[in-house]
């Protein structure tokens, strides 16, 4: 085990350190926050001006799909879905939109990939019927 892990795990060496990181009141975490010149509290505009990052998990699961199923539906990788999901990685700014998207619009969004994709597992849809070309001009 490296020294760094085990200070990690015995915390610090001395009671004063332990004192600094005592809980703080609501009072002192806004006071703190508002008197850093690096990193102050953002306004309510600006808080009003954010985008949430989407929640594929909670996407996936109003959709009734499958972690596979959804990925196989929107042309994602399976692991790409379980990462997400999992918050080992967050959506970059293709993938966010991609997700409001289908968020909005599943069916439209499903529909809107080409060619249709199937769920490993399950049999082909059946061939949607065209008309006869040859008869629609003779």
């Amino acid at each position: 085990m490296s020294e760094t892990t085990a200070t990690r795990r015995e915390g610090p060496s001395n009671r004063g350190d332990w004192d600094r990181l005592k809980p703080m009141t609501d009072e002192e975490v806004s006071a703190a926050a508002e008197a850093d010149p690096d990193c102050p509290p953002l306004t309510e505009e600006e808080l009003a001006r954010m985008r949430r990052v989407p929640d594929a998990r909670k996407i996936r699961e109003v959709l009734g799909m499958t972690q596979a199923e959804f990925a196989c539906a929107f042309g994602l990788s399976l692991g790409t879905v379980r990462d997400w999901e999992q918050r080992r990685f967050v959506p970059d700014r293709a993938a966010r939109a991609l997700l409001r998207i289908i968020e909005k619009f599943p069916v439209e969004a499903q529909d809107a990939m080409l060619p249709p994709r199937r769920i490993p597992g399950q049999t082909a849809p059946a061939a949607e019927e065209t008309p006869d070309t040859a008869k629609a001009h003779g």
